[in-house]
């Protein structure tokens, strides 16, 4: 043992200095990042950090895993129906011009990215812009940036909508109604509502010189309603979960329930469709990465959080702020979205949100305003870059794909405005709101 450091201090720096290395494995890896944040925690658990029954049995959050598993599978059967490219084709058919339907098409695409997650959103999507592009003989690059930019914004405004929402609600134990409305006041929803609003007429005032007439797409057929249902299903039992909850936060059944949706829909697929070998590759083609990623980061990170470290960074940072709440809130968003745009928002998300609610204790305020800050910074903040979101990736190389290059200057160019009107639409509703 260091002299003059105790068991406590001593098992703190390892936690810190094992976070530090874990972060910087996954900014020059970030393609190995699943494994890297797991054995991050295996060796915490070899370190004596944390003991297994502890990290498994409370640090890791199952009722979240499950929630995140089973709206992943439901996402994919409802991607199956074509409902949403069928919305999407009538959208376009209704609409007097090209760039009127690209603006109402961004702007459902993220309403869907509130439920739906953001990468799955992005490819059920792009066919309907590429055939748009081809017909209103535009380039396919700004459609693609357009599409990932507006489906990260709403990934952020349900439980369900993206990981960093689903870590959100397991700290400040929100439940799937209080992203709606929160102590009788409009929450993190709305905020992000205002947020893709002003998104969606920076595209139209980007989009409306398209003003070619549409000729009629491809028709979309429908394979089944029954995926829809299911998804209606996941978001009404959630919320009636969320009110029958006596404690607050996510009802301990609500992942179960979520889960055995999925089944329901896997057999549905394979006994009434006929299609095993589809539900097969939907399995098989799950984001599995991010499951085991989460678990990591949530061991990790919780034994980072029964640490001191954070309420002493709290401290320093309330002390550098001297009580200023709007300052405070500023440079949480600001720094949220800078860091964000360049590495994966979910470790920084998970390290943050205890410092941002020991940071308000400090300040003696309530901690709902610092964390929507941490959220909207850093959700909002992966639409800076290309590489800043995984949907942003997938956008990319669609693109390139059907020979649009997409630079990183062109991409800072219409995504960099847009993050930062975004943010700070975002971010003005909440001050208003909740200061």
């Amino acid at each position: 043992m260091p002299l003059g450091f105790s068991k406590e201090d001593t098992l703190d720096l390892f936690v810190l200095i094992l976070l530090i290395v874990m972060y910087l494995g996954i900014i020059l890896l970030p393609s190995k990042k699943a494994w890297i944040s797991m054995g991050a925690s295996i060796v915490l658990i070899l370190g004596g950090a944390v003991t297994p029954a502890h990290a498994f049995g409370s640090l890791v959050n199952w009722n979240i895993l499950l929630i995140y598993l089973g709206s992943l599978i439901l996402a994919e059967l409802f991607i199956y129906s074509r409902v949403p490219a069928f919305i999407a084709q009538r959208i376009v058919e209704r609409s007097p011009s090209i760039g009127i339907a690209i603006t109402i098409i961004l702007f459902l695409t993220g309403l869907l990215s509130a439920f739906v997650e953001n990468v799955a959103t992005v490819l059920v999507i792009a066919p309907i812009m590429i055939e748009l592009a081809k017909r209103g003989k535009r380039n396919l690059a700004p459609l693609m940036i357009g599409l990932a930019v507006m489906a990260n914004l709403q990934g952020t405004a349900t439980l369900v909508g993206d990981p960093p929402s689903m870590l959100f609600a397991n700290f400040a134990g929100y439940s799937f109604n209080d992203f709606f409305f929160k102590s009788g006041k409009p929450s993190i929803f709305f905020a992000i509502q205002i947020g893709a609003i002003v998104g969606a007429l920076y595209f139209y005032f980007y989009f409306r010189k398209t003003d070619s007439d549409i000729k009629v797409l491809p028709p979309e057929g429908i394979v089944a309603w029954f995926p829809s249902v299911l998804l209606l299903s996941m978001i009404g039992g959630l919320a009636l979960f969320s009110a029958l909850s006596a404690q607050g936060g996510i009802h301990p059944a609500s992942g179960i329930f979520v889960f055995v949706l999925a089944l329901v829909g896997l057999a549905w697929l394979v006994l009434e469709k006929k299609e095993k070998e589809e539900a097969k590759n939907l399995i098989i083609h799950l984001d599995w990465m991010t499951l085991v990623f989460l678990i990591g980061i949530f061991i990790v990170v919780g034994a980072l959080a029964e640490s001191s470290l954070l309420n002493q960074l709290a401290e320093q940072l309330a002390q550098w702020v001297k009580g200023d709440i709007f300052l405070g809130f500023a440079l949480i968003v600001a720094i949220s979205v800078l860091i964000s745009g360049f590495v994966d928002n979910v470790p920084y998300i998970a390290a943050m949100l205890p410092v941002a609610n020991a940071l308000a204790n400090a300040m003696q305020i309530q901690p709902d305003l610092l964390m929507f800050g941490l959220l909207i910074g850093s959700c909002l903040g992966g639409n800076l870059t290309p590489f800043g979101a995984s949907a942003n990736i997938v956008a990319v190389g669609l693109s390139e794909k059907h020979g649009c290059k997409v630079s990183f200057w062109r991409w800072i160019k219409l995504a960099g405005p847009f993050t930062i009107i975004t943010t700070i639409a975002a971010s003005a509703f909440v001050w208003l709101v909740w200061a």
